[in-house]
């Protein structure tokens, strides 16, 4: 069980959920609005993907990432900045030549991955540990073992912590492969993500798994999404972890009623508190993963 709990809000996400919600964030302004606004709810840090203003797609332009983080410090809001660094690896086979990249396609390379880390050095980004079958299609997320190598080697010379997002098993073989070269520092921060197809299911069993692979001294976190959201964060509670909620992962606060990311937050910090545990504020999450300003013991 943990007794003190830090709460990440995912404010957008990159998927194709603007549709759906009009709650979802899209413009700079209303996602450094909606971190800030997960803050003020209760959130410890805030996971931030950027979208194009005016198609509402995912993007990586640096300039979106760096107006929406400016946008957050300036508001003076006390909040952990996590960026995204998962932006750029998708490839999705031609249907006349798989050899060759289709439409969808958007794959770069590991520095140009980490422009805007580069650029707005956030306290947190992630890092995809793998490459994953992403959804039903023919869309392959691919991070291989160089990129990720350099990537880590990159957001340490930078001061910046890996938040590093499994999807399976192997993607924590390959992750603990990494602290073993010395590329990842402690104490290590892991995001077990379930439910996404076709990464593990969102499942007690599933959790429990991933959750004995880790290393012993790990700070991690983990997450369901869609309805199984809240049901996940209990669980992850109950073994120990810390929790994600955000309109990345899901949109409703119950059967047919749309959420903001205010309410999953205060929703999910309500389940904590019933629980007899309470949400951490930003700086103690800054000391308990040891976060560049934060206290450093040991």
């Amino acid at each position: 069980m943990n007794y003190e709990v830090i709460v990440t809000c995912a404010v957008t996400g990159a998927g194709d959920t603007t549709s759906r919600s009009p709650h979802v964030p899209v413009t700079p302004k209303e996602i450094a609005q909606a971190a800030i606004g997960a803050a003020k709810a209760g959130a410890a840090i805030a996971h931030i993907h950027v979208r194009d203003p005016k198609t509402g797609k995912g993007s990586r332009d640096p300039k979106l990432f760096k107006e929406v983080v400016d946008r957050v410090r300036d508001s003076g809001t006390d909040v952990v900045i996590n960026l995204t660094a998962g932006m750029g690896g998708d490839w999705v086979p031609d249907a006349k030549n798989p050899a060759m990249p289709g439409p969808g396609t958007d794959m770069i390379s590991a520095d140009e991955r980490l422009i805007h880390i580069d650029e707005c050095r956030p306290e947190i980004c992630s890092l995809d540990c793998g490459t994953l079958n992403f959804g039903d299609g023919d869309n392959i997320y691919i991070s291989t073992p160089p990129m990720l190598r350099h990537m880590a080697t990159k957001i340490r010379e930078w001061g910046v912590k890996p938040e590093m997002e499994v999807f399976e098993l192997g993607h924590i073989r390959f992750a603990r492969q990494m602290q073993a070269e010395g590329l990842i520092e402690h104490p290590a921060m892991y995001q077990i993500c379930l439910g996404i197809p076709w990464g593990a299911d969102h499942t007690v069993e599933s959790l429990a798994a991933m959750k004995a692979h880790l290393p012993v001294d790990a700070s991690w976190a983990g997450f369901g999404v869609s309805r199984m959201q809240m049901p996940m964060a209990a669980a992850v509670v109950a073994m120990g972890g810390n929790v994600r909620v955000g309109l990345e992962d899901n949109i409703f606060l119950a059967r047919g009623q749309l959420a903001t990311n205010e309410q999953l937050v205060t929703r999910v910090i309500e389940i904590i508190e019933r629980m007899g545990a309470r949400a951490v504020t930003p700086q103690e999450a800054r000391d308990k993963l040891r976060l560049r300003g934060g206290k450093v013991e040991g």
